[in-house]
């Protein structure tokens, strides 16, 4: 099959793409009622359950799954003997954090420029649109149902990482059982480098309190003298640090290094928009340092504001945080590790208390099998360049659990993001023309894979 005209039906399905990838993004759904409705989830459900339908997808159904979330679900049947591809992405999205700051309405798709605005844009609405562009430019091209048995799965409640679909997967391993997975919710190093993710660490969190007094007094009676909870927490937290702001957890290896692609310290920066003068953190390559090491993060603290505070010194203070786990080292020992580390800190004498909480495995993709070659060929052919391997420092716990459930599986994490996305964070977008050329991709992949197996 051409890739090229794979790639004008693709183009021609475009301007369909952005009127559908705009009505995804107007449904604020983010998996969290206590700020928007659930039946703002819900709606997205069953707007992408109808686009599968449209599609002649069989069986398409909502999951209700044990987080009170719901999975869409449906298959596109094929030739007997046909490879199996599940096609995953989520619905869910972050919450806007401050829609005063956004340049444009976060729930309302907007252009400007080159690229599409919106919260989910990229993260991940845009990659059920990728799914569903490809599916239907394969549909024109080969005339009816794709070569290869099809399943699509998106999730509602990903970015919460509250487990619903992996439960729900635990109890139902057949459901999602494939040949290959691709996992839609990664992305490129650049808008025209294709890029396959092989590497995601795993996290795990803590909370972390010290207490010194009974109530807080006051810092004129008694400052100097009476111990401080707030400063004895800062001298715990600084001791996940070395010099150079390199995390440090005693037992656990943190000189390990990335053998894929490199990460230019020039190029981080800007992706990462670091301001000019202030020099990059680790003393290393940023590649080792965010894909191949443990990284601990003060996700938040509880102390008192600066407005409104008072001449006192504290009695109390407590602090959230997270450790992102490197494949290699299993989340519960990484968790137990960060907690004896804290528990043994200098703490100025206060008392010490670590509660654990959340553990979530890192994962691994091998590359060698039929379907990641169908892939690296169809990126190749679309983009003109080899595809890049990099690692990813988030967590996507839906791999871990389908990994276990179906060791054979094939799985390739890719999706339409780019540096400029800026997901998770205020004016995200995605690139129309990166949209483009990986649903191309996807669609290659996929005729790729059925003639693979044929042969």
């Amino acid at each position: 099959m051409s890739p090229r005209a794979l790639a004008d039906a693709v183009q021609a399905l475009m301007p369909l793409a952005r009127r559908e990838l705009a009505e995804l993004v107007a449904f604020r759904s983010v998996a969290d009622a206590s700020l928007f409705p659930a039946s703002e989830c819900e709606a997205a459900a069953r707007w992408i359950a109808r686009a599968l339908s449209a599609l002649d997808f069989t069986g398409v159904r909502l999951l209700d799954t044990p987080d009170g979330s719901k999975a869409v679900w449906g298959e596109l049947p094929a030739p007997a003997g046909s490879p199996t591809v599940l096609l995953y992405a989520h619905y869910d999205v972050q919450p806007p954090i401050d829609e005063a700051a956004w340049a444009t309405d976060p729930f309302r798709l907007t252009e400007v420029g080159e690229r599409w605005y919106g919260r989910g844009a990229a993260d991940c609405k845009g990659n059920v649109l990728m799914h569903l562009t490809a599916l239907r430019a394969l549909a024109e091209v080969h005339g009816g149902m794709p070569p290869v048995h099809v399943k699509f799965v998106a999730e509602g409640s990903e970015e919460q990482g509250t487990g619903g679909l992996e439960r729900y997967a635990e109890a139902h391993p057949e459901l999602l059982a494939a040949d290959a997975v691709v996992i839609a919710d990664t992305g490129n190093t650049a808008v025209g480098t294709p890029t396959l993710t092989t590497s995601l660490r795993g996290m795990v969190t803590v909370e972390v309190r010290t207490r010194t007094l009974a109530a807080n007094v006051h810092s004129g009676s008694f400052g100097g003298a009476a111990p401080d909870a707030l400063v004895a927490l800062i001298r715990v937290l600084d001791s996940l640090y070395d010099e150079d702001g390199g995390t440090v957890v005693d037992g656990l290896e943190a000189g390990r290094t990335w053998a894929g692609a490199p990460y230019p310290a020039d190029r981080f920066r800007e992706d990462a928009e670091v301001l000019p003068a202030v020099p990059l953190t680790g003393g290393g390559e940023p590649a080792d340092l965010v894909w191949a090491r443990p990284a601990a993060t003060v996700l938040g603290i509880d102390c008192p504001g600066v407005a409104g505070a008072t001449s006192a010194v504290q009695g109390q203070a407590r602090a959230l945080v997270s450790l992102r786990v490197p494949p290699g080292t299993p989340a519960a020992d990484a968790r137990e590790a960060l907690a004896r580390h804290l528990e043994a800190a200098d703490a100025c004498g206060a008392e010490v208390t670590v509660d654990r909480l959340g553990a979530w495995e890192p994962f691994e993709a091998a590359t060698g099998g039929p379907a990641h070659r169908a892939m690296r060929t169809a990126m190749r052919d679309v983009f003109g360049t080899e595809p890049a391997y990099t690692g990813q420092g988030g967590s996507i716990p839906v791999c871990v659990t389908l990994a276990a459930l179906h060791p054979d599986a094939e799985f390739l994490l890719l999706g339409v993001q780019d540096p400029s996305s800026r997901i998770h964070s205020v004016d995200e977008s995605v690139d129309p023309t990166l949209l483009a050329r990986m649903a191309t991709a996807e669609a290659l992949f996929l005729r790729r894979l059925a003639d693979r197996s044929a042969g």
